[in-house]
């Protein structure tokens, strides 16, 4: 769906005369805080810094608005739910509200989807982690109009013009042009951040960089998390691997290397008869991208449609009101495109979309595999044929969501990096904007032959410490002074590869965004450096917004 509020016509009608006569005005628009990326961090940040009376534009380079929370990201990623506090808290809180209206449930009863999914104890506090996308796309329209706010899309970076060590203005493709005294990067890739200047890092570091247990290349021993459970052959009759396997060596362990954890759709679909559109065959519909999973499926005796404690799945479904899904990864070969995503981080905007029509033909693609394949048991076909598309979500992209999963791209290295051992020992900070809590979860970052069978490499989730509070430092937002004194960098943080596997969540996104909006506002009042704003002064407004902040905020931990 399309999440877009325009307040004023008038700077509409302008930017469109803008747009029909480029040459006409060089005059850019000036704003206290410009922020790149309409994300769920980018509209909260917006948000927060429009509460302390800045002025704020949000630019977002796609026709999309949410990122992950309105893009299918349901099920949301919660760790230690105490943690969760300010403006995140308020979202889920609202959500909540939404779910409290019996109006809300247009296919199915609240009592049933509680007690069907188990949720009764989940979803007994003032908030509720799950939610359709559609909801959340409502709840920051409604966010939005309250701060009288605005987000631009089809807005794509061009050009970051600088003095120094401080951004300027930023130019986008379409000509039109943005000054601002702080900016915020929210994008989920980086490109701001890169553009100004700023240090950053993709791929993993190698082990010794950090002294991190399970950085780098793993060993196998430490990747068993959706590990191939049977033997199976990666070369067809003559020899070539099949496809999704890439041709590369392992790498030598503890090594650091280019490649990226996978991006996958989180994909909503029903079972509801009124509300389904059926999975048809899509355009490039290519059987023999599934020749390793029908293998597989063989190999192994069968294989259910959803993951089940005992056994891989097809897919790995979680339920959503309205007897909706938000489906993920489920297995060895499942939703996440493994090892077609390393060119993303830094490709150009032709490499970007070429790796997402990829990625959108394969997720496409294995759903109509799954339900018409004969590889696929027959009651497996069948069972897969009850799900469908919802008619009332993504209305305006063929009821597909048109945010892919990019867990991990460009990470900042900044003036403080987090890494594992912020995570794991060292979890108390000095200059805390909020806390993270969610186990280190890497997915997996390449698929190799290895002595003759198939084997996945890159996730150590069955050995990183379960979930568990720490405290994000400022710092770990602010790039290193002498690279840029006016950016924030709310998702791509400066962090590890293992550090980033539990920062990334978009629940920590928003509190991020939050605090990042807060800090540009005592920044722009007192002219600092956003290296330099004081925490004495930074602190007092966290905890006026009710961010939790400390270990000591959290029972139990």
């Amino acid at each position: 769906m399309k999440l877009t509020h325009f307040p004023n016509t008038f700077l509409i009608l302008a930017l469109s005369l803008l747009w029909i006569f480029p040459g006409c005005s060089k005059k850019p628009e000036s704003y206290d805080l410009v922020i790149y990326g309409g994300t769920a961090g980018g509209i909260v940040s917006a948000i927060s810094a429009a509460r302390e009376g800045m002025s704020v534009a949000i630019l977002e380079p796609s026709e999309h608005v949410g990122g992950m929370v309105t893009g299918g990201l349901g099920r949301t990623d919660i760790g230690v739910w105490q943690t969760i506090g300010g403006m995140s808290a308020e979202f889920y809180q609202r959500v909540k509200k939404h779910y409290d209206d019996p109006a809300a449930w247009k296919f199915q009863t609240r009592d049933d989807y509680l007690e069907k999914n188990n949720l009764v104890d989940r979803l007994a506090g003032s908030e509720w982690w799950y939610h359709e996308p559609s909801v959340a796309a409502k709840i920051f329209n409604e966010m939005l109009a309250e701060e009288n706010l605005e987000v631009l899309t089809g807005y794509r970076l061009q050009s970051v013009d600088k003095a120094g060590a401080r951004i300027v203005s930023l130019s986008c493709e379409n000509g039109t042009t943005f000054s601002g005294k702080i900016f915020i990067d929210a994008t989920y890739e980086g490109d701001l951040m890169a553009m100004a200047g700023v240090s950053y890092h993709v791929g993993r570091e190698p082990a010794a960089q950090y002294g991190e247990k399970f950085a780098g290349v793993l060993p196998w021993e430490y990747t068993t998390r959706k590990q191939w459970d049977v033997d199976v052959n990666p070369y067809d009759e003559q020899g070539k691997l099949l496809y999704g396997i890439q041709d590369v060596e392992r790498g030598e362990v503890g090594a650091g290397d280019r490649k990226v954890q996978a991006y996958n759709y989180r994909i909503c679909l029903t079972d509801h008869p009124d509300n389904r559109v059926p999975i048809t065959k899509p355009d490039n519909y290519d059987p023999s991208r599934y020749d390793l999973l029908a293998r597989y499926v063989k190999v192994r005796g069968g294989l259910p449609v959803n993951k089940t404690r005992d056994s891989w799945g097809f897919l790995n479904y979680g339920m959503l009101p309205n007897r909706k899904t938000d489906i993920n990864d489920g297995g060895p070969f499942s939703t996440d495109f493994i090892g077609m995503n390393w060119d993303y981080p830094e490709g150009d905007q032709a490499t970007r979309e070429a790796i997402l029509q990829e990625h959108l033909d394969f997720t496409k693609g294995l759903l109509y595999f799954i339900g018409h394949d004969p590889r696929v048991p027959e009651a497996t076909r069948n069972e897969m044929l009850q799900w469908g598309y919802p008619k009332d979500e993504f209305t305006d992209n063929g009821h597909w969501t048109p945010q892919l999963y990019v867990r991990e791209a460009r990470r900042m290295v900044g003036s403080y990096v987090i890494t594992s051992h912020d995570i794991e020992t060292n979890r108390t900070k000095e200059d805390s904007i909020g806390m993270g809590s969610y186990g280190a979860d890497s997915h997996l970052c390449q698929r190799i032959a290895w002595e003759g069978v198939v084997r996945n490499e890159g996730n150590p989730n069955d050995f990183t410490p379960g979930h568990n509070p720490w405290e994000i430092p400022y710092r770990s937002i602010t790039p290193k002074k002498e690279e840029c004194e006016n950016l924030l960098v709310t998702f791509c943080v400066s962090a590890s590869h293992m550090g980033f596997a539990s920062v990334r969540m978009e629940p920590v996104f928003m509190i991020v965004g939050e605090s990042a909006g807060l800090a540009a506002k005592i920044a722009l009042d007192g002219g600092f450096a956003i290296q330099d704003v004081p925490y004495k002064l930074l602190h007092p407004k966290l905890v006026e917004r009710k961010q939790k902040l400390k270990l000591e905020d959290v029972k139990g931990h």
